[in-house]
């Protein structure tokens, strides 16, 4: 196997080979990640980790998927704790880069392959990105506007009106997606709206595909033990996809107050003494639970329907 680690910034991919000296480096351009595909090819059994840099690791993980090359993204909050779990507490781009060859190295077989988004889904993603830049500025403004000097509050008040206009462009374009794309399962709860859809289609493409446990880990809203010896420590739930979660969360709110299953549900858990928080939590795991079963049977539902040749 030959274990490849690209660390990756704005302008060069630098390139570790597991057992070699060199570090290579390419432009994080279209001719540098061909350059790079070509040199892997020459390899056999190649396996390569990236970790997320907020989207500059877009370009080489689409190449290399086209290409055939098993190539994998990680957490970089993994990354960093496998790089101290080895002695590494230095930080440049060539030990990183190193330190990722060396990660794959040890623990290829238990990450998951990247499996590149259809045009429609990077689409969705990128829509449902601006959304959230346009939500955080619309709060920002809102926030500034009431402590400004009054000189300048037409002026922000014109900028406001703007982000609100460029909101509602930006939500016909997810609508008319989601109108093509969301299936019964991801409608089929009181709270499930457009924002919860967009969500799970554009950053969830694993929703039916794994167990129950397996999602709720990957969302973030399994309960993970704390244990050591006789003590037993508090169940918390830790990491996992933060934007999913929050979508999920306001879908949640909405379901315990209007949809009778986890309207019990919830009620149940308070009346056994549990906190509001963490009996909120156990009914997002139970929504999620619940979406992933039927968007299962979707899938397994047009697996059947396909016929064989």
């Amino acid at each position: 196997m030959t274990a490849v680690g690209i660390d990756v910034g704005k302008a060069a991919l630098d390139v570790a080979i597991f057992g070699e000296p060199k570090v290579h480096r390419f432009a994080n351009t279209a001719a540098g990640i061909r350059r790079l595909i070509r040199l892997l090819h020459d390899r056999e059994n190649v396996r390569v980790v990236v970790e997320a840099t907020g989207g500059y690791e877009e370009a080489v993980l689409a190449a290399c998927a086209e290409s055939g090359l098993w190539i994998a993204r990680v957490n970089p909050r993994q990354a960093r704790h496998f790089a101290r779990a080895i002695g590494q507490l230095a930080k440049t781009d060539n030990l990183d880069a190193r330190m990722l060859a060396e990660m794959v190295q040890a623990f290829h077989a238990r990450l998951r392959t990247h499996v590149p988004l259809e045009p429609w889904q990077a689409e969705l993603r990128g829509w449902l990105r601006r959304r959230h830049q346009i939500t955080e500025a619309i709060q920002r403004t809102r926030q500034q506007l009431a402590m400004t000097l009054p000189a300048i509050r037409p002026l922000m008040k014109k900028t406001l009106a703007a982000l609100q206009r460029e909101q509602t462009l930006v939500d016909t374009a997810m609508k008319q997606l989601l109108q093509v794309h969301a299936t019964p399962a991801m409608r089929s709860s009181k709270g499930l709206g457009p924002m919860f859809q967009a969500s799970v289609l554009a950053l969830l493409p694993e929703l039916g595909q794994l167990r129950r446990q397996q999602i709720a880990k990957l969302v973030g809203v399994a309960p993970l033990n704390r244990d050591s010896g006789q003590s037993e420590g508090k169940r918390r739930i830790y990491g996992g996809r933060a934007e999913v979660r929050v979508a999920l969360y306001m879908a949640t709110l909405s379901a315990v107050r209007w949809e009778p299953v986890m309207k019990a549900h919830y009620q149940q858990l308070r009346a056994r003494g549990k906190v509001a928080k963490v009996a909120l939590v156990a009914c997002m795991r139970k929504l999620l639970t619940i979406v992933n079963a039927r968007r299962r049977d979707e899938l397994r539902g047009v697996e059947l329907a396909t016929p064989t040749t």
